[in-house]
């Protein structure tokens, strides 16, 4: 099979001739229809992140195909179904945070496209019960970024709790941003949402924005406080800056939810501003199975768009090039292998 495999951290990817991987006990192998790019790839690939994963390996946690084979002990998803592979590629099944709903915790974790070989290739290799099932109707190409950018996105609207009318901040209009004006919208928020760019700013107006910031041009701070300040921010954005930004643009009693991963990390908390005005500081990681169940539901009854375009996998290196520029106006899938 024909993969893009990350020769060596902070090196360019290599599309190589792979021998094509047999279904293990509890596996499916799967035969890659579409596969999203994620942000996450790209810093997989470069190592950015305390824990690296081991080169060579697979990227790709947004792929979506048919079941072509299982291994002894699955029952199902059965050869023909069409499943997603997304981050959580596996979890003990047993710790405190799998049997309370919080699986994405658990500390034995193994992850597609970082611990084990993801879907940028033609086949893939996959824990059965961590596949999730795609409903009929939802075009693969939709479901890839679904599997990653809806249901992170669809995860930290439910973490931020939001009830309808509060005014809701979405920092970083992309891949997930995209996603989540709609899924804020969907619950009731009033959504403002903030990047620097004037094109994604009009795609979030065009899937439900009520305003709109241009951080580039506009103080954030200052124009979400006119507004009354943002009950909840979502802060996509890989960076500390825009992060610092969406703290100070709260109300008294806000949330501020922290889902985007920047290289430096780190925010400076004051401490006195938090506490007085009795604001929250959360973080939220993707979504459970169940999540991504849901947000497949919500797109098969029409409630969500994706927005996409499509690459070849032998594109790979010029794709990541496109989203760390900010070219990109929402998600590249893979659909060409």
């Amino acid at each position: 099979m024909r993969a893009a495999v990350v020769p060596a951290l902070g090196a360019p990817l290599e599309i190589r001739d792979l021998p094509l991987p047999e279904p293990g006990p509890g596996q499916i192998r799967v035969r890659i229809e579409a596969s999203g790019l994620c942000h996450t790839d790209i810093h997989a690939a470069r190592g950015d992140w305390p824990v690296t994963p081991t080169a060579p390996f697979v990227p790709g946690h947004e792929g979506v195909g048919l079941v072509d084979a299982v291994g002894p002990g699955v029952s199902s998803p059965a050869v023909g179904a069409r499943v997603a592979l997304p981050w959580l590629g596996h979890a003990c099944g047993h710790c405190r945070y799998c049997v309370d709903g919080r699986e994405t915790l658990c500390a034995e974790q193994q992850n597609t496209g970082y611990s084990i070989d993801g879907g940028y290739a033609e086949y893939a290799v996959a824990d059965a019960d961590f596949a999730v099932p795609v409903p009929e109707g939802v075009d693969p190409i939709d479901a890839a970024p679904l599997t990653c950018a809806g249901v992170t996105t669809y995860k930290a609207v439910k973490v931020a709790g939001i009830r309808p009318t509060e005014l809701v901040s979405v920092v970083g209009v992309g891949g997930l941003g995209h996603l989540a004006v709609q899924y804020a919208s969907i619950v009731g928020g009033t959504v403002v949402a903030v990047d620097v760019r004037d094109d994604k700013l009009q795609l979030a107006k065009d899937l439900g924005a009520t305003y709109t910031v241009n951080a580039a041009t506009t103080d954030p701070v200052e124009a979400v406080q006119q507004l009354g300040g943002a009950d909840v921010a979502i802060v996509l954005a890989a960076s500390s800056a825009a992060a610092k930004a969406a703290l100070a643009s709260l109300r008294p009693g806000g949330r501020l939810v922290l889902v985007g991963l920047p290289k430096d990390g780190t925010i400076d908390l004051p401490i006195f501003d938090t506490v007085l005005h009795g604001k929250h500081v959360l973080g939220s990681i993707v979504g459970t199975r169940q999540d991504l169940t849901e947000v497949f539901a919500l797109h098969a009854l029409g409630r969500t768009r994706v927005i996409t375009q499509s690459r070849a996998l032998d594109e790979v290196n010029t794709a990541f090039d496109e989203v760390l520029a900010g070219d990109v106006p929402a998600r590249l899938v893979f659909t060409r292998f």
